[in-house]
């Protein structure tokens, strides 16, 4: 079991981990890419035309956005002002198309920098095998690279911790669950994510 990330020169951070792990990472990663490209605006329309603030950012819609229906997208990507609909909404329009880009770019890397260590993505995170059942594969990190994976896993953390309905405060709740119980089992994952985000901070000090 990987004992986390650790701090290289120049900035950078290595780590080890089993192959299950690493697939499981991807796995989490390749969900934010799909979330984000999922219900992306649509390529600018003629009613942009002109507009040189729609231009100069790139926007990829016309007229306001409305705020995601899918509460993890919603997490994701969080309103710019809470008490003003409106104004949130129209905010969107000039942020939101780059702000998915960036974060589904974010998880991209984070799966190449998998596949680049040498993790069998082929055949997803239910591929056979289980900790320890093979010499792993170790990732390398420069100091962007270490930035990329902050980035990303917290946003892979918000998505689970989300979809989970986790709370502060709340452990009691996930062990009074059994041990086969899936929701428990998907807990068990946000931990761990958090404890691997958690070491790459350290690896900055």
């Amino acid at each position: 079991m990987t004992t986390g990330f650790h701090r290289s020169r120049g900035g950078g951070a290595h780590a080890h981990f089993e192959d299950v792990e690493a697939r499981m990472v991807a796995s989490m990663a390749a969900q934010i890419v799909e979330l984000l490209r999922d219900g992306a605006p649509a390529p600018a329309s003629r009613a942009d035309a002109g507009d040189p603030l729609a231009e100069a950012v790139g926007l990829g819609a016309s007229g306001p956005l409305l705020h995601p229906d899918d509460p993890v997208v919603a997490r994701l990507l969080p309103d710019a002002y809470l008490d003003d609909a409106a104004d949130a909404s129209d905010f969107r329009r000039y942020t939101e198309p780059g702000l998915r880009d960036r974060k589904a770019a974010n998880a991209a890397a984070v799966i190449a920098s998998l596949a680049e260590a040498g993790t069998d993505l082929a055949g997803g995170l239910d591929a056979p095998g289980s900790v320890g059942d093979s010499a792993g594969v170790d990732v390398e990190l420069d100091a962007a690279g270490v930035d990329v994976w902050l980035r990303c896993l917290t946003d892979v953390r918000l998505a689970l911790g989300t979809r989970l309905e986790v709370d502060e405060d709340d452990e009691v709740r996930w062990e009074l669950l059994g041990d086969d119980d899936p929701a428990k089992a998907m807990h068990d994952v946000y931990d761990w994510l958090g404890f691997v985000q958690e070491t790459l901070l350290r690896s900055l000090g």
